[in-house]
């Protein structure tokens, strides 16, 4: 299929040390002769130099020099696109870059659609599909953990194991067929039992990846977390130090915080999507009431509660309720201003809440890393290690393995069921073709396209 050459910024519009444009297709090399000439040797022509070779020189429009540049050239099938490449190293001015761009534009290029670099990998089966959806995983990684499992999934973690499940069920699918077409000579005879062998493996290896989707999502997307208390808890004041600037309003007048407030922090290693919420307490006053009710909506959909305690006053039927509401849930309980004559222990708390409880003073800033090991330990177990584990972390990914677990719990129904082999082959292909769509296997231009619209424009 023959692509026409596309070009784009392949670095930030900002002022920088270096900005990159980039070029693919059957008229990259014919573009960049026009308008590059070599220091020294102006009648050099990039087109007959060798594959993946630097040059230096200048970049022309016309009789104008633009810029003093590197450039990079990589022929096709040895580059990201497998198409012929040039990538144009310049001084990383907004102008300048916009400039070379609109050069290469001239003489014979088109603008590149979001993603298209990328997009064209995947066309050009340099990468699979489970592979272009990490790079835009790794571009927006807010930890090191989702930049390590993004990482894992570019060099094909993902891919490996789906395309060794879907090896399994061909080999089964081919058998079957072959013992349909040709009974005489391939039985199937006591066949059920050895398919139900395969299946059970199978189906506990992507019930494995399904459920890695949990942790998948809090790599990726970070840990919704919403902290809970009553009025002057110390609720805002903890959410200004993990923030580390004045975002939410303190003061010493109960019910200060009428609304949520949401911001994203980083602690270390993880990714929090952190809410404020009004203070939980019966009131008569129609703005905090409402503020109230959507603190208690955002913690029934939290990854994870904080329950902050003013340990310097005695528990309330206000902190009763919400130690109720937390018992089934996935929580830790701060005891908060230890820099005071303290009133409720930790013990107390512990018997009461069956939930970690963490001493912390948000006035003196004391106890947040043990906040962190501990919502570490939670989430992650400790660490994580991406050299044989796989997760999950795209919500396409996930419900296609749950279609094909589907089939082939139909297939283990159909051989208990005691059907006709045929039968067994139309759920395995049906599971088969699922697992194929995470790799971009026979799925829809319009879901392809969509997912591409999400990189950046030079990606």
């Amino acid at each position: 299929m023959k692509m026409n050459t596309i070009a784009a910024i392949a670095t930030a519009m900002s002022s920088s040390g270096i900005g990159i444009v980039r070029i693919s297709g059957e008229e990259s090399f014919q573009i960049i002769d026009k308008i590059f000439k070599a220091k020294g040797s102006g009648n050099k022509k990039l087109s007959t130099e060798p594959s993946h070779t630097i040059h230096y020189g200048y970049i022309y429009d016309g009789d104008e020099m633009v810029d003093e540049v590197l450039v990079m050239i990589m022929r096709g099938p040895k580059s990201f696109t497998a198409e012929d490449t040039i990538e144009i190293d310049c001084h990383g001015g907004v102008l300048v870059t916009k400039r070379i761009l609109e050069t290469v534009l001239k003489h014979g290029a088109r603008p590149a659609e979001p993603g298209e670099f990328t997009k064209r990998a995947f066309l050009n089966g340099r990468v699979d599909l489970t592979q272009a959806e990490a790079v835009i995983d790794v571009i927006n990684a807010k930890n090191q953990y989702a930049l390590k499992s993004s990482v894992s999934q570019l060099e094909g973690s993902v891919s490996r194991r789906i395309k060794d499940m879907r090896e399994k069920i061909i080999y089964h699918i081919a058998l079957i067929e072959s013992a349909l077409d040709d009974p005489e000579h391939i039985s199937l005879e006591g066949y059920g039992d050895t398919l139900l062998e395969t299946l059970s493996p199978l189906k506990d290896e992507i019930q494995s990846l399904i459920r890695s989707a949990d942790n998948g999502r809090v790599l990726s997307e970070g840990i919704e977390t919403v902290i809970l208390g009553k009025p002057n808890a110390g609720k805002s004041s903890l959410l200004n130090v993990l923030v580390g600037e004045e975002r939410a309003i303190v003061t010493d007048i109960a019910g200060t915080t009428r609304d949520t407030l949401r911001e994203q922090i980083r602690l270390e290693e993880l990714s929090l999507n952190i809410i404020d919420t009004a203070g939980i307490r019966e009131t008569e006053d129609l703005v905090e009431k409402i503020g109230v009710e959507k603190a208690r909506s955002a913690a029934e959909g939290a990854d994870l509660i904080i329950y902050v305690v003013d340990g310097s006053r005695d528990l309330d039927e206000n902190d009763h309720e919400i130690i109720d509401f937390i018992q089934d849930k996935k929580a830790l309980v701060l005891l908060n201003k230890t820099d005071l004559d303290p009133v409720v222990t930790k013990e107390r708390l512990e018997s009461l809440t069956n939930h970690p409880v963490i001493l912390i003073s948000a006035k003196e800033r004391t106890g947040i890393k043990d906040l962190e090991e501990e919502i570490t330990s939670m989430f992650y177990e400790g660490k994580l290690d991406f050299n044989d584990q796989v997760y999950i972390t795209n919500v396409r990914h996930k419900n296609a393995l749950a279609e094909a677990l589907k089939s082939l719990s139909m297939v283990e129904q159909s051989v208990r069921n005691e059907m006709p082999e045929d039968f067994y082959s139309i759920d395995l292909m049906d599971a088969y073709e699922q697992l194929g769509t995470i790799l971009g296997e026979s799925v829809e231009d319009d879901l392809v396209n969509e997912i591409f619209k999400k990189f950046c424009m030079g990606k």
